[in-house]
């Protein structure tokens, strides 16, 4: 009876004024805005959705995902598309395999270049520093593709992939497939190694460069080599720094395996973009 309040309950009239104080507050702001929403009691956590409302106006720091507009909340960012990796030919060589004008565009107008296609056997490089052979005399293997790119409309009496005059010729191509890629494989190896002696020669012979190897694929290869001319060596090698004029290249993509001569004049970057191509081609 000494007139002490119970304890805890100056505590309660405190919370009782707060919540009315705030049941006053909304009311005025439902009437402003015409929306009427109770706070929510002292202490309380507040509701996932306002939590949620929050987050959308700044995304917490290491967040990956991208604002998509017009839409609330956030939208996880898309994956890369994977690129498809090419893949070995397989199946018969037909023409649609062989280099087209087009790919010497850049240097060369395509409607200057001819194209002349046979079947069978025949020389299939300049490998004169060597000896030039046949397909059937190096790979005793069976006939062959044979496409002829030229400027001039005449061609050699026993060949019509070959230009009757040298300077009209671009470049030849020879393709054939074997019965697996492990062959097609053994075949450009081979192919390859008869020209290699050609990148000695004594001073003042034509010779070839280093090899240059191209990889679109663990079954998609290409090694080529430029061409310099007698002039440029002068210690029985190719010089270093110099732009080579045209080249060869040898080339296989699953079963499928082509040797491929470019007389046309062209530097390092351009005989690498046609050899590539020709290799997509194969």
């Amino acid at each position: 009876m000494n007139g002490t309040p119970a304890a805890g309950g100056g505590r309660a009239v405190v919370r009782l004024r707060s919540a009315v104080a705030a049941l006053v507050a909304a009311a005025a702001l439902g009437l402003a805005t015409g929306r009427f929403v109770l706070p929510p009691p002292p202490g309380a956590t507040a509701h996932p959705a306002a939590r949620s409302g929050a987050a959308a106006g700044g995304a917490s720091p290491g967040a990956s995902a991208l604002a998509t507009p017009g839409a609330s909340g956030l939208t996880p960012a898309p994956a890369p598309a994977a690129s498809a990796s090419p893949t070995g030919a397989t199946g018969p060589v037909t023409t649609a395999n062989l280099l087209e004008p087009a790919a010497f565009g850049p240097d060369i107008g395509i409607g200057q270049i001819h194209v002349t296609d046979r079947y069978g056997d025949g020389a299939y490089a300049n490998a004169a520093c060597s000896g030039e052979k046949t397909l059937t005399q190096t790979l005793g293997g069976p006939g062959a593709h044979f496409r002829g790119l030229m400027t001039g409309t005449r061609t050699a009496p026993g060949d019509p992939t070959l230009a009757a005059n040298r300077v009209d010729q671009v470049a030849r191509e020879v393709a054939a497939e074997t019965p697996s890629p492990s062959r097609a494989q053994n075949f450009a190896e081979r192919l390859l190694l008869e020209e290699v002696p050609c990148q000695e020669a004594a001073p003042g012979h034509w010779v070839y460069g280093r090899t240059t190897t191209l990889q679109l694929a663990p079954d998609i290869t290409a090694s080529w080599m430029g061409t310099y001319q007698g002039s440029l060596n002068t210690n029985g090698r190719a010089p270093e720094g110099k732009e080579p004029c045209g080249g060869i290249a040898v080339l296989r993509s699953g079963n499928h395996y082509g040797v491929l001569e470019v007389d046309a004049c062209l530097g390092t970057a351009a005989m690498d973009r046609v050899v590539r191509t020709a290799l997509s081609q194969l």
